[in-house]
């Protein structure tokens, strides 16, 4: 893997081949296990001298019911590098009945969305979500909370709690983001393990805009990280093993890149203005 200098990443967002035997195009994913976890401490290790002081590492792992312990051990191989400071829970389907939902939520029946791959099995039941470790150094770096923040249902919590934030609360650590509905998983999704570019979007977020300089992926797959820093004006460096990957995570980003030029111009302008305006 190519080296960055010490200290030059504000974030990483990324998502490393999860060692279950998925079929990618140009990597084995089937390592020994101990072999497996030797090379993820590893890379974590020389992403954590590629971090800034308050740069934070946003991993996303999953895992499969006949291996449950996978996303563990990769947060515990990062254990001796880097601290672990948030745990997040990306939400792909979720069902919400309609009497837990209350009756503002104005539902009318029992609610179910999302996707996910059902598993036939009379041991496990369908794996609807997967983790996205927040890591830093210090394990204290500060976050932006409420730039995802969403509104508070009950009014009288606003007047209640005095970081109410005008009306809008912490999201939390569950966030549902289901995949869009595509035709052809060879055309529209052509890899095997994929996390949609508003996942990244909302580390970038949280992590807070106005530090980020430069964010970096080494592990780019179909370059959603690339897309979300396109969307949000940020400077980014991908590292794909596989040219054909590559190549259809350089055509999303640029077409990302096109659709918000002029509001990424806007806030990168804005960004270096605040840079410029920091205490030395």
């Amino acid at each position: 893997m190519p080296a960055f200098p010490a200290d030059s990443l504000d974030a990483l967002v990324t998502s490393p081949p999860y060692n279950l035997g998925i079929r990618y195009r140009s990597y084995a994913d089937r390592l020994p296990r101990q072999h497996y976890l030797e090379w993820t401490g590893a890379w974590i290790e020389a992403a954590a001298r590629w971090l800034g002081p308050n740069g934070s590492l946003f991993l996303n792992v999953g895992a499969k019911p006949t291996d449950p312990w996978t996303a563990i051990d990769i947060a515990l191989a990062a254990r001796s590098h880097l601290q672990l400071q948030n745990t997040l829970h990306w939400i792909k389907s979720i069902a919400i009945d309609r009497a837990s939902a209350g009756a503002s939520a104005g539902l009318e029946r029992d609610l179910a969305v999302g996707h996910y791959k059902p598993i036939n099995s009379r041991r496990f039941v369908n794996d609807c979500h997967e983790f996205v470790f927040q890591f830093s150094r210090s394990g204290d770096v500060e976050l932006d909370r409420l730039a995802l923040g969403v509104p508070y249902q009950d009014a009288s919590n606003v007047a209640r709690w005095q970081a109410a934030g005008g009306g809008t609360r912490c999201r939390g650590n569950t966030w549902f983001m289901p995949y869009d509905t595509i035709q052809s998983r060879d055309r529209d999704r052509p890899h095997p393990a994929t996390f949609p570019a508003r996942l990244p979007e909302y580390c970038l977020r949280l992590h807070g805009l106005d530090r980020v300089r430069t964010v970096a992926d080494p592990f780019l797959g179909l370059g959603s990280t690339a897309v979300a820093c396109a969307t949000l004006g940020l400077d980014f460096v991908g590292i794909e093993l596989d040219e054909d990957y590559l190549k259809e995570a350089i055509e999303r980003a640029t077409a990302a890149l096109n659709d918000a030029a002029p509001a990424a111009v806007v806030r990168k302008k804005a960004a270096r203005r605040r840079g410029r305006a920091r205490p030395a």
